[in-house]
């Protein structure tokens, strides 16, 4: 995958959790991007293609002129014809989206390569090693693992996975493990020390009062765990 700083934070959309206070999502977008979040992923499902679009192109448009180092990548949730239409950096597959072995043929193939680009990424979301060592052999670029701790947002997946078992799966595959559900900047030192390469929030990010201050300790954390 593209070199990315080490961690790598990306900031999930939530516009149905978002406080009243924050503002509007694409303002948060464009704060996240300047703070140093590495990548923000569209998660809004119920939006129809052409809203969704939209709201990808903004974010683009606001992540680029809110970066002051570099560009927040913005990676779609799902939809990957929505993903392509709109340049995004990537798409993010769920259990029931498309094959993920299906999406890197395509994008690998030429056809792929010119609707999508050399530097497009495609992340899946896991939630056991099975999943994590068949996404991995897909050869994907990267996995979201959890949901870790409990969280509102992925309580459908059932009982949080636990540190134990997010080791069990950085230690079971090469590609970059980013871990998602119920991470904050109190639990997000044990993630590290357990072998993530990053971590993705709604809550930690979009309802951060200062994202600077939030992104300047989650990365002091990743550089002193134990190498």
């Amino acid at each position: 995958m593209p070199r990315i700083r080490n961690p790598i934070l990306c900031y999930v959309s939530d516009r149905r959790r978002l406080p009243r206070e924050q503002g509007e999502l694409a303002a948060v977008m464009e704060r996240a991007a300047a703070a140093g979040v590495d990548w923000i992923q569209i998660r809004e499902k119920d939006l129809p293609a052409a809203r969704l679009a939209e709201l990808t192109r903004e974010a683009k448009r606001r992540a680029g002129l809110a970066a002051l180092q570099g560009r927040a990548r913005v990676i779609v949730n799902d939809r990957l014809d929505v993903a392509i239409a709109a340049d995004a950096g990537g798409v993010h597959l769920g259990e029931t989206s498309l094959p993920p072995i299906e999406v890197v043929r395509w994008l690998r193939s030429p056809e792929g390569r010119i609707a999508a680009g050399e530097d497009f990424l495609v992340g899946v979301s896991c939630h056991s090693v099975a999943a994590a060592r068949a996404a991995a052999k897909a050869d994907v670029d990267y996995l979201f693992f959890g949901p870790l701790f409990m969280t509102p947002a992925k309580a459908e997946f059932g009982a949080p996975q636990g540190l134990e078992r997010l080791a069990e799966v950085c230690g079971a595959v090469t590609i970059p493990v980013l871990a998602i559900g119920g991470i904050t900047v109190d639990n997000a030192g044990a993630c590290f020390a357990a072998g993530a390469s990053g971590l993705a929030a709604i809550r930690m990010f979009q309802e951060s009062r200062d994202l600077v201050e939030t992104v300047r300790i989650l990365r002091g954390m990743a550089s002193s765990k134990p190498r």
